[in-house]
């Protein structure tokens, strides 16, 4: 009888392990009966993705999430993610699973109801159900002995991120539309206010959108090789889509667009809709160990919409773009903090607009802010002049802001996109907030000029003195000032900076520059404009313009003088000076720092020709007009002969300008220029930093013929470090050489269609994108060889006359 119990109870023990999940023993695959908990991991076949539990840095302790991540990468990417609006308490607790009925569950405390489920149905062969996690990061819910057959996969349910590979479309037969949205902030992956989907309408395009309901962006419709909208996919273009292959499917059953890579490389590639709303395309770069920056739309962070939620600014250049409105604080601080700000501001006191009957409450006040892009939903009011308009708001309880540029608008409620200016635009909105948020500025003015009333009595003979010093700290405080508006200099104050022109820096285009000292820590430099027939109305809309653009590699505009004849600019001080006086002077600057000064001159056009508003076209690339700053980061400056191109424009046709040895030869031809103007100005201009001599001067035996040609040769010949400086040979990267030599070569083609784009170029420098071997330029090739007997062509003197005869030919004889 005892053995007969002992036999039932050992059977009994084993049908309750045979139900209990067991272990996780293959490396990839989930099995049933097998549970994934705790620190338990899938990693796919070659490691290149992991599946499991996760908790974010960034967020409070207490959140934990399935997810799928690159395995190989520093860090935690993760690219997928199961329970983004329900996180767990305790992975120890948790567990996925394949349940009994076939289906692919997260189960908290073992309980009965899954906190998320693949929702597969109708599983008729439960038992024969794998899990497993590819090498692409798709995660797979399959038969074991059906290897084609899926029953759900990750790439069908996408959260932030789109991998190479998937499909992001439509289904024609279901009506379903793949989306792919954003994560709330940098620690909570639940759903943002971004995302991006096709063209609900029916149209073959991909639509950014806020919230659901308003597009600021799309990729235009496809064309057959690319979106009409997005250039960089041009087939003729060969440098971003070097790396990547695109097909777009459109029959009966579906439309859909997927990309994928040209080499196992570049399998930590990922696309992702940013929490700042911006669509990007990044690769792992290994030698950097960070991701880097392939593709990203829109190129503006402000065009986002909605990005800095209601009564903020958007400000396009500033590492944070958003900040609360005067009389405003951020809602939910935190999330502000992980960079969702799409919550906006609130104000700090409440409008008293219901009490203003009352005496004993103050009326409701305006202050003005200039120079913005005014935010959406106006609406026109029918108004005498700015006071009517004013008051029409006023009285007007839901009235929360009004401008007026001949046309009285007004808005109601919420203030929505509302950006400070980057473009030279001159509208002024004026912010209704309660009366207690601003200082009583008539009491002030009357203290102050009572002060100084009381100082004439007191210290007659010391007026002067008192005024001198008055100035001289408005001026420091002007130029202390971190709020990035130009200042309008008095004539006086930068005699006083400059000590009546003492110290000359150098000259460039249209004028001298003289250095201005305003304390021990601010230095300035001060260009005496001359020559300079522009009428005061265009040059005060140029220096708005160029005054409103920050970019580290771009020298910084502090203020202007604008007195009749007398007109100045007030720039930044570089104290290493200009970039010829390193190359061609006696100081030597090691490799390392001219490629840094390359890839930094790079990133500043890229930045005047791709990112402002108005295209700015500088016209005038060469080492002369490259600032170095006390660590050597290189500014372009010098925008004396830049031309300003508006986005609905391609080319300009204008006059000759810039310097002998840099001009492209559509410049000589008389064509219409392009940003490659610039391009191929810069490619001169790279020879000349690769070699730490002018193009045209190099004397000795190995160096007998002109040096742009002797790169090409040697580029084909493998032979590229022949062509460095002798000084430099040892401590210079042999692959950062060969690229710098292929993307000068490559800027300096006749035909501008086969130049890059400066932001080709920034890619290509930081080995975020390949280079081609190029092909020897025909129209230097061309010019070389007539040139030998040449006098004028030099780079300080030349006979423009002569000289654009000549080159003419040339071009002539290249094009044939």
């Amino acid at each position: 009888m005892a053995a007969w119990l002992s036999s039932c109870a050992l059977s009994l023990l084993l049908l309750q392990l045979s139900i209990q999940p067991s272990p996780l023993n293959a490396i990839d695959t989930l099995a049933v009966n097998q549970e994934l908990s705790g620190n338990q991991k899938l990693i796919s076949e070659n490691g290149n993705f992991a599946l499991g539990f996760f908790q974010l840095a960034e967020a409070s302790s207490g959140k934990w999430y399935i997810g799928i991540w690159y395995n190989k990468i520093p860090g935690q990417t993760i690219v997928w993610v199961a329970n983004r609006e329900n996180p767990v308490s305790d992975p120890a607790l948790s567990s996925l699973a394949i349940s009994g009925d076939g289906n692919f569950v997260l189960l908290v405390n073992h309980s009965k109801s899954p906190l998320w489920s693949a929702d597969i149905k109708n599983n008729t062969a439960a038992n024969s159900t794998i899990v497993l996690l590819l090498d692409n990061g798709n995660l797979v819910v399959r038969h074991d002995s059906n290897t084609s057959g899926v029953l759900w996969q990750s790439f069908d349910d996408f959260t932030d991120t789109w991998l190479p590979g998937n499909k992001l479309g439509r289904n024609k037969k279901t009506g379903i539309i793949k989306q792919i949205i954003s994560w709330k902030d940098r620690g909570d992956p639940a759903q943002g206010m971004f995302s991006i989907q096709l063209d609900p309408n029916g149209s073959l395009q991909f639509i950014l959108q806020w919230n659901s309901s308003v597009v600021y962006w799309t990729t235009g419709n496809w064309t057959g090789n690319e979106f009409s909208g997005v250039p960089e996919m041009s087939p003729a273009n060969p440098y971003p889509s070097s790396r990547f292959m695109f097909q777009f499917v459109d029959n009966d059953e579906e439309a859909y667009f997927t990309y994928n890579v040209k080499n196992d490389a570049l399998i930590f590639t990922r696309t992702i809709i940013d929490v700042s709303g911006l669509f990007q395309t990044l690769v792992w770069a290994e030698a950097q160990q960070a991701w880097t920056d392939a593709f990203t739309k829109p190129k503006a962070k402000c065009s986002v919409y909605g990005v800095c939620g209601e009564y903020s600014t958007c400000s396009e250049n500033d590492a944070s773009p958003c900040s609360c409105l005067r009389g405003f604080s951020e809602n939910h601080p935190n999330n502000w903090k992980l960079d969702d700000r799409t919550a906006g501001c609130r104000r700090n006191t409440p409008l008293q607009c219901a009490n203003n009957g009352s005496v004993k409450v103050k009326q409701d006040k305006f202050y003005v802010i200039n120079s913005v892009s005014l935010p959406d939903n106006a609406h026109n009011i029918n108004a005498k002049n700015i006071h009517h308009c004013e008051l029409i708001c006023l009285k007007n309880c839901s009235c929360t802001a009004y401008s007026h540029s001949g046309t009285c608008l007004v808005w109601y409620s919420h203030l929505m996109n509302l950006k400070n200016n980057i473009d030279g635009s001159s509208d002024s909105i004026f912010i209704r907030v309660a009366a207690s948020e601003l200082p009583n500025s008539r009491n002030n003015k009357l203290w102050f000029i009572g002060t100084i009333i009381g100082g004439i009595f007191v210290l007659s003979f010391g007026v002067a003195i008192l005024y001198c010093l008055q100035r001289r700290r408005k001026v420091m405080n002007s130029l202390n000032q971190g709020d990035r508006s130009l200042i309008r200099f008095k004539h006086s104050d930068l005699l006083l900076l400059t000590r009546n022109f003492s110290e000359r820096l150098g000259a460039g285009s249209f004028g001298t520059v003289f250095k201005g000292v305003g304390s021990e820590t601010t230095t300035v430099a001060v260009k005496k404009l001359e020559g300079f027939h522009q009428g005061e109305k265009q040059f005060r809309a140029e220096v708005s313009t160029i005054g409103n653009i920050h970019h580290m590699n771009l020298i910084r505009l502090l203020g202007f003088c604008s007195e009749g004849v007398k007109r100045l600019l007030v720039y930044e001080y570089m104290p290493n000076g200009s970039l010829d006086k390193h190359l061609f002077g006696s100081s030597s600057l090691s490799w390392k720092i001219r490629y840094q000064i390359a890839v930094g001159i790079a990133k500043g056009l890229a930045y005047l020709h791709e990112e402002c508003r108005d295209c700015i076209i500088h016209c005038d690339i060469k080492p002369q007009n490259i600032l170095l700053d006390a660590s050597f980061v290189p500014k372009v400056a010098d925008f004396g002969l830049a031309k300003l191109l508006g986005r609905n424009f391609s080319r300009v046709l204008t006059s000759m300008r810039g310097t002998v040895g840099y001009l492209a030869p559509e410049w000589i031809s008389g064509e219409a220029i392009t940003t490659k103007a610039d391009v191929f100005s810069y490619g001169m201009m790279l020879f000349e930093i690769i070699s730490g001599r002018r193009n045209l001067e190099h004397k000795d035996t190995s160096m007998e013929t002109f040096f742009p040609m002797l790169v090409a040769k040697k580029l084909l010949e493998g032979k590229v470090q022949a062509v460095m400086d002798k000084e430099l040979i040892n401590g210079v990267d042999v692959r950062e050489l060969e690229r710098a030599c292929k993307v000068a070569c490559w800027c300096v083609q006749g035909n501008e269609s086969s130049r890059p784009t400066m932001g080709e170029i920034v890619k290509i420098l930081e080995g975020v994108i390949d280079v081609e071997m190029p092909p020897v330029p025909r129209y230097l090739e061309v010019l070389a060889k007539c040139s030998e007997n040449v006098e004028f062509f030099s780079y300080e003197t030349a006979d423009w006359t002569a000289y654009t005869r000549y080159t003419a030919r040339v071009h002539g004889d290249a094009e044939k």
